[in-house]
């Protein structure tokens, strides 16, 4: 194996072993992909922004952010507070499946809707900065030579996951064909977003 193959491979396991976590924006991805909702544009998202954000860490980038610590404490607070937000929705449809059916259904196909939601889910998110800019872009540092080759192996493994997600979900419809399923499932995406967004307003 080259030292480039080998260096790409590196960045692809690193990266997936980061992104496969359960996360709030792993839950919206699934969610979306589920109820077959501008599932293209939000994967897109998802993958163009972590791209995105190792090419800055790769680059250098996380260096300049240290500087300035304020930074990701006013994305903890904005972003925990989205969270709580999304997970008070999500636990509103668990407990009243009819209204929330009625807001879902004039709310179908709004692909700005969930760009909007998207792209809080990314950029709000400081954890994202964490493994992204930081912990990947340091990794990288030590290939010298090869960090790009490595942060272009990490990229890919958030394409091959977000699409995996997204168009893979659909694969749950016929198991969620229950209301009842459903609301279970908003049970677990409204848990995630709480349990996070307060992890993330207590550490901010």
């Amino acid at each position: 194996m080259s030292a480039s193959l080998a260096a790409a491979a590196a960045g692809f396991g690193t990266g997936l072993s980061l992104i496969v976590a359960i996360g709030a924006q792993n839950a919206f991805v699934l969610r979306q992909g589920i109820r077959r909702d501008a599932v293209l544009a939000v994967v897109g998202i998802c993958a163009l922004s972590d791209a995105l954000l190792i090419a800055l860490g790769v680059g250098g980038v996380g260096a300049v952010v240290v500087a300035w610590p304020g930074a990701l404490n006013a994305v903890g607070w904005i972003g925990g507070a989205f969270l709580l937000c999304y997970g008070a929705l999500a636990a509103r449809r668990v407990f009243r499946p009819g209204a929330a059916l009625r807001a879902e259904g004039e709310a179908a196909g709004s692909r700005r809707r969930a760009v909007l939601t998207c792209l809080a889910m990314t950029w709000l998110n400081p954890h994202v900065y964490l493994d992204t800019v930081f912990l990947l872009g340091s990794i990288a540092a030590d290939r010298g030579e090869l960090r790009w080759t490595f942060g272009l192996g990490a990229a890919l493994a958030s394409v091959c996951w977000f699409a995996a997600l997204g168009f893979g979900a659909r694969l749950l419809g016929r198991f969620l064909a229950r209301p009842a399923a459903w609301r279970v499932l908003d049970g677990l995406v409204a848990a995630t977003m709480v349990v996070l967004g307060v992890a993330l307003v207590a550490g901010a």
